[in-house]
């Protein structure tokens, strides 16, 4: 079995460009394994699918704003960086990708904002992926805190909008805690509470989680 064998072509005029206005109005298909039969529902109705030893796993990494816009030194040239992970947070090094990757280049620098913040390219790690040590101009600042400021929510591939303020709340999940992620996790952006509400009424009240952004486990 081949990965491309799953993909296929969703209209654009079919993807929800703004999330619904409550979460768990959210649309819910429904597919009986046993008869092949298929539902359409809204998300809140989960609650009648759960059974008494059903167990709710819940990735509560927190997303962040991963994606930067730039201009590259001397030409000024608008550029995109999108943060991956953290390789060291003495250094602020890290590993992203960057568009237009033809035009940058190691060795280059790019400017975000007024140029309070700056990054030095390191190295090539992928046709789109590079190394790039960011030059905070106030050291004593937290760079997560910088980070806040100049990135933004990164969207799906598929939304073809700007950001608005909204998003930085509509794309995160209720009981994110764990920053990490550079994507939210999305089956879980339609819970309106903490989970334990939607389980099975006599079920115990025990869940756990797993934090795939920072790759921890948690009981």
């Amino acid at each position: 079995m081949k990965l491309s064998e799953f993909d296929f072509k969703l209209a654009s005029t079919r993807t929800a460009v703004h999330p619904a206005e409550n979460r768990d109005e959210s649309r819910l298909m429904i597919v009986h394994k046993d008869t092949g039969k298929i539902e359409h529902k809204q998300f809140k109705d989960i609650i009648k699918y759960f059974k008494e030893d059903d167990v709710l796993v819940l990735n509560d990494t927190k997303v962040f704003p991963a994606r930067l816009y730039g201009q590259k030194e001397k030409t000024g040239a608008k550029i995109e960086v999108f943060l991956l992970r953290e390789l060291n947070p003495e250094l602020n090094l890290w590993d992203v990708l960057v568009d237009p990757a033809r035009k940058i280049r190691v060795g280059n620098k790019l400017y975000f904002g007024d140029g309070e913040l700056v990054a030095e390219v390191i190295d090539n790690t992928t046709s789109r992926g590079r190394t790039i040590r960011f030059i905070p101009e106030d050291n004593e600042r937290d760079f997560h805190d910088i980070i806040q400021e100049y990135g933004e929510t990164p969207l799906p591939k598929e939304i073809k909008r700007k950001v608005d303020k909204k998003d930085e709340e509509r794309f995160q999940t209720v009981y994110a805690k764990n920053i990490g992620a550079v994507a939210a996790p999305a089956a879980g952006l339609h819970f309106t509470d903490i989970p334990v509400s939607y389980t099975h009424p006599d079920a115990a009240d025990e869940r756990s989680s797993v934090d795939l952004g920072g790759r921890r486990i948690i009981k």
